[in-house]
């Protein structure tokens, strides 16, 4: 479980950014070319690639070169391939269906196309006959059919029943979404209560309704309208949406069937969108985490919640030297400002107080780990504000020439007033200047020189500069 948290706190927001937007380019992918040859391949490519990264983590090398470069030919080959493929489905979609469209849109059944084409012929008045076969078996009733086989679409049933087709006269049988027989020869029926405007087309729809449980659908060549005969029942169709609920019902389960593939398409597509998910994390991840790389950094400590009543005088280290791991794009985009450790000072005295460096004392960019640091502890010496008022005085080092002795020294100012930790001011009784070469001076002379405040943390008061004038006379040793 500590693993489990720990890696997602190692997620950053670019990253989650990084997997939404390629896992969507993924299933965008999948939407555009699902049920064409180039998602075939693409999916080759993918099984290519897992290969590829299975044996270089089992470390074959020369297997995971070869895959590779099979991988890197194999892209270009579905390019140059399939361009015109490609190209196709680009053209057939609007910018709006590339980026985010998704259609559960079903291509037509056979009864709405059936229903087109019976409404469709009616209106350009041409006679048909359309069977539509039930349970029971049709080859006992009928006679003379050719064997068609072909699937049902509103361009082949309309060109059958063309008066210039030689079986637009006969009947054509559909089972299922085939188009089983046409130029079939059907029984007439024998009933004497028919209408006398029926012609031998109807009395024969009605006859092999009446021997057999199939539905017939007949469109008048003289009136252009619509009958759907089943069993002794003859029915008018006025509309599409009766035409289509009479087909519904003869086929039983056909709206139930359809509103099921719709939501296969939904589980299809959603389970599309999870797995490009699945995919794209597993990518990153292997990029990401798969290829470790370690960098050493030196990042100044801060220190917080001091309490203003104390300063810091002092401390054992000024930076924390940090061994970091991650992956190499991570290590090389890492800048200073991001790496930060910090010691809370809240609770310290006065004096010298010790910390344990510990993994919340130091902040890191989502992606990288410590893999070490040093030192474990860190001394700080805290102190409380003061101020003292001392004597300057200058520190000689090397030797006069053996003929000159120093006569005098004036320091202007001769006293400085010195800002720091009382601690350390109770012990001081001097201020001391930089080091004075007595080896370079031959005449009397007036030198600038800087102070030099011990420990660093002292400071020069207000109104007081750090460098002081030194006025030096030397006169000639006396000889005896």
């Amino acid at each position: 479980m500590e693993a489990f948290l720990h890696f997602f706190k190692g997620i950053r927001w670019q990253d989650v950014i990084d997997i939404g937007l390629n896992s969507y380019i993924l299933f965008r992918f999948y939407i555009l070319f699902r049920k064409t040859n180039v998602f075939r391949i693409l999916i080759g490519v993918a099984l290519l690639w897992i290969f590829q990264q299975a044996a270089a983590f089992l470390g074959l090398i020369v297997t995971s070169w070869v895959v590779q470069a099979i991988t890197t030919v194999a892209a270009l080959i579905i390019v140059v391939v399939f361009r015109n493929e490609i190209r196709s489905v680009l053209q057939t979609k609007n910018i709006r269906a590339i980026l985010w469209g998704v259609s559960f849109k079903q291509p037509q059944t056979p009864v709405q196309m059936i229903v087109e084409s019976a409404f469709d012929l009616a209106k350009r008045r041409i006679g048909a006959i359309m069977v539509i076969q039930g349970k029971e078996s049709l080859s006992e009733a009928v006679q003379q059919g050719i064997p068609c086989n072909a699937v049902i679409s509103r361009e082949m049933i309309t060109s059958i029943f063309w008066p210039d087709n030689p079986v637009h006269d006969g009947a054509m049988i559909i089972d299922g979404d085939q188009i089983a027989e046409v130029g079939v020869i059907l029984p007439l029926s024998l009933r004497q209560d028919l209408p006398s405007y029926y012609g031998t087309r109807h009395r024969a729809a009605i006859g092999i309704a009446e021997m057999t449980d199939a539905l017939v659908i007949v469109v008048s060549e003289e009136r252009g309208t619509i009958l759907a005969i089943r069993g002794n029942q003859i029915q008018r169709v006025l509309r599409p949406e009766e035409l289509a609920d009479i087909l519904s019902r003869h086929g039983g389960d056909e709206g139930r069937h359809d509103a099921a593939q719709t939501r296969r398409l939904r589980i299809e597509a959603a389970t599309a969108a999870f797995l490009s998910f699945l995919v794209i994390t597993g990518a990153w991840y292997s990029i990401t985490r798969g290829l470790e790389t370690l960098t050493t950094i030196d990042v100044p400590i801060e220190y917080m919640n001091r309490s203003p009543a104390m300063e810091i005088v002092d401390t054992s280290v000024s930076a924390l030297r940090l061994q970091l791991s991650g992956s190499d794009t991570l290590i090389r985009s890492v800048r200073q400002d991001q790496v930060r450790v910090r010691i809370d000072l809240d609770g310290a005295v006065v004096g010298k107080n010790t910390y344990t460096i510990t993994n919340d004392n130091i902040s890191l960019p989502p992606g990288l780990f410590i893999k070490g640091y040093q030192p474990a502890t860190v001394e700080v010496t805290l102190d409380t504000p003061g101020k003292k008022m001392l004597p300057i005085q200058a520190d000689w080092t090397g030797k006069l020439p053996e003929n000159l002795r120093i006569a005098s020294v004036q320091i202007e100012p001769s006293r400085v007033l010195v800002v720091g930790g009382s601690r350390i001011l109770e012990k001081i009784q001097t201020v001391y200047t930089e080091k004075i070469s007595l080896d370079t001076i031959t005449s009397s002379r007036s030198i600038s020189v800087n102070l030099a405040l011990t420990p660093a943390s002292l400071k020069v008061g207000p109104g007081y500069r750090e460098k002081v004038m030194v006025d030096i006379v030397v006169k000639p040793k006396e000889t005896k």
